[in-house]
């Protein structure tokens, strides 16, 4: 499946009576909850026990209204900076390994950001999804708890990092990514934040144990990866990837090399050297953010790794 047309839409405007109620019970929703220093933006709001920027609010609540899900939906889910640009690129490339060549696979024209929609932060109601080919790929940082109780049939990839790794990732993409009106965030201050829980889709370990006990209940239903084990071993724990996904490689495929392959095309080195990743924007409607920032080099908590 690919994004990379438009997609048609649902209603004309967003004058849609439903809509414009919805967004002022969104803003009397955000009066009453409680706040706290943003990363990306001046302040988040803890909505239901995590902390979020106001578009993921906005957007959690649209999402609840709006999206229908399908059995063969398949979400990857992760704490923000866990691997989710490379999590998309092996995902994409497993599901559409039958429609692109590897000379000129539809990556080399399109980030892995932008291969398939996450939900709370560019979810758009005016889209019409229906007509994406099954299984239907997004994405999504939120907990488990904030996603609509319609989408108990769906199947959930979760990725989890080292925190320590994930902070320090986190930490740079912010200062890239920061409103220019607001002070850079220092690394004491974020590590501060991190800890208290006070972190775009916050607390982290209240994150990953959700998702984590899920998958020990209904493993047919959600699979949990470590990042540091996709490193170590990434054509096992893609061919783990690809029978949860109900895409296992065939025998013939082995044979032909299709998982070296697809391990290769979606390495960092690969596709930090697209074009389209070095110069490409990505549009999250609060924020445009170029591509490159998404494929940064696999930043760590080491010190010395700090002051490369």
């Amino acid at each position: 499946m690919s994004t990379s047309e438009p997609l048609p839409t649902t209603f004309e405007s967003e004058d849609d009576a439903l809509y414009e109620k919805f967004v002022e019970e969104y803003e009397q929703l955000i009066k009453t909850l409680p706040e706290g220093k943003g990363w990306w933006v001046e302040h988040l709001y803890n909505y239901n026990g995590f902390w979020l920027a106001p578009v993921m609010v906005k957007n959690i609540l649209l999402f609840d209204t709006y999206f229908k899900s399908q059995p063969s939906d398949i979400f990857l889910a992760a704490f923000i900076k866990s691997g989710t640009t490379w999590l998309k690129a092996l995902m994409f490339s497993t599901i559409n390994r039958h429609r692109y060549t590897m000379s000129d696979h539809q990556l080399f024209h399109q980030g892995p950001q932008s291969t398939f929609p996450n939900m709370e932060i560019a979810f758009d109601p005016t889209i019409d999804l229906t007509h994406l080919p099954a299984p239907r790929l997004f994405s999504t940082h939120l907990p488990l708890t904030l996603l609509p109780a319609s989408m108990t049939s769906c199947k959930f990839v979760y990725v989890c990092r080292d925190p320590k790794d994930v902070l320090i990732s986190k930490w740079y993409f912010t200062n890239k990514i920061r409103s220019k009106d607001l002070a850079p965030l220092s690394l004491d201050e974020a590590f501060e934040l991190f800890c208290q829980g006070i972190s775009e889709c916050g607390p982290f370990w209240d994150h990953v144990l959700q998702y984590w006990r899920a998958s020990l209940d209904s493993p047919e239903k959600f699979l949990f990866l470590k990042y540091e084990e996709l490193k170590k071993q990434p054509k096992v724990e893609l061919r783990k990837l690809a029978a949860f996904m109900g895409q296992p490689f065939t025998a013939e495929e082995d044979e032909k090399g299709v998982v070296e392959e697809i391990v290769k095309l979606c390495s960092f080195e690969n596709l930090s050297n697209l074009e389209v990743n070095k110069k490409g924007v990505g549009n999250f409607k609060a924020l445009d953010v170029e591509n490159r920032f998404f494929l940064q080099e696999r930043r760590d908590w080491r010190l010395e790794k700090l002051l490369d």
